[in-house]
């Protein structure tokens, strides 16, 4: 199964990346629109679909939460809970094995994907100064995923596995002054599957201690 998705999104960091140590928190509001999504359950017998290309799927509002506790001044510790669900619609011009359902060709089907995700990330700032934060760490993450047949049967196939994920942080305000970009990357790639979470993000700092940002964040990965 493989899924990548792409979207524009407005993220509010409260209590912004502190000067010191102490706590922060972020709000991420953003849609998500979908440029793949294919998926062949069991990965032997099953047919190969795409919920892009053979169904029509729908942009889907999401949201993350991150809070945060920076440790004298270099160390972060941060808990992620980003839930994440999509939907298609439609019908397919040939028999769809999923599971152990066959749904004949042409029948009306509802697909459901959902990955929701939790992360307890740990990075160290190598350079550090008030205008410039370079660091890196890595991410333990518990994926919760399920894959949903709706039609003339429903199954539902659910996943949930640990993986670990490298991270990577740049944030830059030039001239110390109120605007900025922010690159935050978790990844990993290896033979069992992959998995990248990038954001990008143009910050504005509006008021002290509260930051506004405009981002394009990218998921993907497969197995």
């Amino acid at each position: 199964m493989t899924f990548a998705a792409r979207g524009a999104a407005l993220a509010v960091l409260l209590a912004a990346t502190p000067a010191s140590a102490g706590f922060e928190a972020e709000l991420e509001a953003s849609l998500v629109v979908a440029s793949r999504n294919d998926l062949r359950i069991p990965g032997d017998k099953g047919t190969t679909i795409s919920l892009v290309d053979d169904l029509s799927l729908s942009a889907a509002p999401a949201f993350r939460l991150r809070f945060g506790y920076r440790i004298a001044d270099r160390h972060l510790i941060t808990a992620l809970y980003a839930p994440l669900q999509v939907k298609a619609r439609g019908s397919v011009g040939r028999d769809v094995r999923f599971l152990d359902a066959t749904y004949p060709a042409g029948t009306p089907l509802v697909a459901v994907y959902r990955f929701d995700s939790y992360r307890l990330t740990y990075r160290y700032s190598i350079f550090w100064r008030d205008n410039l934060d370079l660091a890196a760490g890595f991410s333990a993450k518990i994926r919760d995923a399920e894959t949903s047949l709706y039609g003339a049967e429903s199954r539902q196939k659910t996943n949930t596995g640990f993986v670990p994920l490298l991270n990577v942080h740049v944030a830059w305000r030039p001239g110390n002054g109120a605007f900025g970009v922010v690159l935050d990357i978790d990844a990993l790639a290896a033979p069992q599957g992959r998995a990248e979470d990038i954001l990008l993000a143009a910050t504005w700092t509006f008021y002290e201690g509260l930051d506004l940002r405009e981002c394009y964040r990218m998921v993907e990965g497969g197995a």
